[in-house]
């Protein structure tokens, strides 16, 4: 996938990203150097099992204050992980591996399923998804394609269709 590892790809501190195992095109994400894994924020999880194996199922909704374009998933459940919030809360939380298409290049990634209702990015990139060639100028935004207009509105709520 993508380029190999040792290349070195800029990226600003925040990114439109594309998550294409969901089928999410655009979804704004914040590069954090100090989050170990990535964080996608997801809606009711539910746990099951197929054929012996844990899976969960979730939904995500790709833009700011709006159920738009909300996508229902589901994906085995690669691993579970203690993850300290910023606010210093310790909480076990289900992981999954995604594709992340940053700046052009698709790597795998583990990425923690989390309720982030009050922060203003519906998805984390952390060092994990990050050592595989990335380098982040936290002087700069939006390195990689921009959203075409239709998308930054409804990130903005300001859907156009419905909701």
């Amino acid at each position: 996938m993508g380029r190999p590892s040792h290349s070195n790809t800029l990226t600003g501190w925040r990114e439109w990203v594309a998550l294409p195992d969901l089928g999410i095109d655009w979804i704004k994400a914040k590069i954090d150097t100090g989050a170990r894994t990535s964080s996608l924020h997801a809606y009711d999880l539910r746990e099951f099992e197929r054929e012996g194996e844990e899976w969960v199922r979730f939904t995500v909704r790709p833009w700011q204050e709006s159920q738009a374009d909300a996508v229902r998933v589901e994906f085995p459940v690669h691993d579970r992980r203690a993850v300290r919030s910023s606010s210093g809360h310790a909480q076990e939380r289900i992981v999954v591996q995604l594709v992340i298409r940053l700046v052009d290049r698709e790597v795998l990634s583990e990425v923690t399923l989390s309720r982030r209702d009050e922060m203003g990015f519906r998805m984390l990139i952390g060092r994990e998804a990050l050592r595989n060639g990335f380098i982040v100028d936290p002087a700069r935004s939006f390195l990689g394609p921009r959203a075409p207009r239709e998308a930054r509105k409804r990130n903005r709520g300001k859907a156009v269709g419905p909701e």
